[in-house]
């Protein structure tokens, strides 16, 4: 799988299946998100990656109602920084950005594993600091819930959930969001490529 292939394969899905998470496979997502570009190479991210069972159930407690799909996940991902490890340039803070590209690199390598690597923001950030031990100064940015995708739906989910799973949510077109030479100013994409 290329990288091309990944982007376009990857999907939020929220029907899992369990799976076995290897320390390979911890070690292989933990590179990925190690090789992402930072500001003057702070690499500001840091993940705790949770698989033991019992772990697992104490962060069933920190997720939102409409996460609950999430506690048939074979591992979650706590994504994690704060300001200080990174840039801060003229007031502009860049630990968020660089955490988030890093991340998008796991969760590509994830997809080319084969696994879900859903990012969520439905959770306690205390709730999670607790459990896992996180200080109090650090940012809980996201958490990532890894599984395997179900051949059908899982019975966690709520009907609006479902329906998602079925097809691609729908994205924004290039030229709602791709502007060329100044803010607004529509990018010349050639028409057949406006309705992927």
């Amino acid at each position: 799988m290329n990288v091309k292939e990944a982007i376009e394969t990857r999907r939020a899905y929220r029907s899992l299946v369990p799976v076995e998470i290897t320390d390979e496979t911890v070690l292989e997502l933990a590179a990925a998100a190690r090789l992402s570009a930072s500001c003057f190479n702070h690499q500001p991210w840091r993940y705790v990656f949770v698989r033991d069972p019992d772990v697992l159930t104490r962060m069933h407690g920190a997720l939102s109602k409409g996460n609950a799909w999430a506690t048939a996940a074979s591992m979650i991902i706590a994504v994690a920084s704060r300001p200080d490890l990174d840039c801060r340039i003229k007031g502009r803070d860049y630990y968020l950005f660089d955490t988030g590209m890093a991340t998008a690199l796991l969760i590509l390598r994830a997809t080319e594993l084969g696994l879900v690597a859903h990012p969520i923001a439905g959770y306690s950030p205390s709730k999670v600091r607790e459990v896992l031990g996180v200080p109090d100064d650090m940012t809980v940015i996201a958490l990532v819930i890894v599984g395997k995708h179900a051949d059908e739906i899982g019975p966690l989910l709520s009907e609006e959930q479902a329906r998602a799973e079925s097809a691609r949510p729908e994205r924004l077109a290039i030229e709602e969001f791709a502007f060329e030479d100044g803010f607004g100013n529509e990018a010349d994409v050639p028409e057949d490529r406006l309705e992927e």
